[in-house]
């Protein structure tokens, strides 16, 4: 990989992996799920301004809605795929980073992605669900977002990444507020970063530095692909009728009006802005 932001061989492309996701380095393209990507270097605080309030504790089991538990398979299902092909995509990510030090954060990134990925294989398994039933919905969806927006090189797919994931990471933290306790925490609990969200900024603007030139083609690369990662934010949600119930209210006190939906996906274009501005990009 030339430290211009060159491409890193013919035939291979950078693609993300989670409900955006990760940047990995395949001869086949682009293969993908849903995701998450947790940005360091934004502001600490929580950013989703959602209103709504978590679940309650105690009380029945929210498990034994049926409608509930559906949504919540769906949602660690989507979880569980990213994760599991973030792992993937880490690793042979590693052969290509240019020094060995990148080499040994990215292998770190992938060992933290594979935990997380248990995680939720083993929560599946609770819930008396095949892992491989609750990931394969996902997949044909993720595919087709990844093939529209295949990296040209190696800072497109650290963009694409951390511009990406941040949105899939922000959309699951607006839905984790209509879940129950356990489940929340959970969820919280994989969104969390593996660093892989400094190291991207970090190369990003290092090669900016080097190259002025290079701000705009990423500026223009940066707005594509929010408006791709909104839409399929929608469709995924707008897909899995469960999940589009947990997240406008479709049962019982659970969910928010129309109004709030809109309210959520104006933070996630604003969060995007602030990740543009952590990248030295303007949105």
């Amino acid at each position: 990989m030339d430290s211009d932001g060159g491409p890193l061989g013919a035939g291979r492309s950078v693609g993300a992996d989670r409900f955006v996701g990760r940047p990995g380095i395949r001869d086949t393209g682009v293969t993908l799920p849903l995701g998450t990507l947790t940005a360091v270097s934004e502001p600490a605080d929580d950013t989703t301004g959602s209103t709504a309030p978590a679940a309650a504790s105690g009380g029945p089991d929210p498990l034994a809605d049926a409608d509930y538990r559906l949504a919540v398979v769906d949602l660690l299902g989507a979880l569980a795929y990213g994760e599991l092909t973030a792992f993937e995509r880490l690793a042979d990510d590693a052969s290509f980073a240019p020094t060995i030090l990148d080499k040994a954060a990215l292998a770190a990134m992938a060992v933290a992605e594979y935990g997380h990925f248990v995680l939720l294989r083993d929560r599946l398994v609770e819930l008396g669900v095949a892992p491989e039933d609750a990931m394969e919905p996902f997949m044909p969806a993720l595919e087709a977002f990844h093939e529209r927006t295949a990296p040209g090189d190696w800072l497109e797919g650290l963009v694409k990444a951390y511009v990406g994931d941040g949105i899939a990471e922000d959309f699951y933290r607006e839905i984790s507020a209509y879940l129950d306790d356990s489940t929340k925490a959970l969820v919280l609990n994989v969104l969390e970063d593996t660093g892989h969200s400094k190291f991207a900024v970090d190369r990003v603007r290092a090669a900016i530095e080097a190259d002025p030139r290079l701000a705009g083609r990423l500026a223009l690369w940066g707005r594509r692909l929010v408006g791709e990662a909104l839409s399929q934010a929608q469709r995924v949600a707008a897909e899995r009728d469960a999940l589009a119930a947990l997240l406008v209210g479709g049962m019982s006190h659970r969910g928010a009006d129309l109004a709030e939906v809109g309210r959520m996906f104006a933070r996630l274009t604003e969060n995007h802005t602030r990740r543009m501005a952590t990248l030295g990009l303007s949105a």
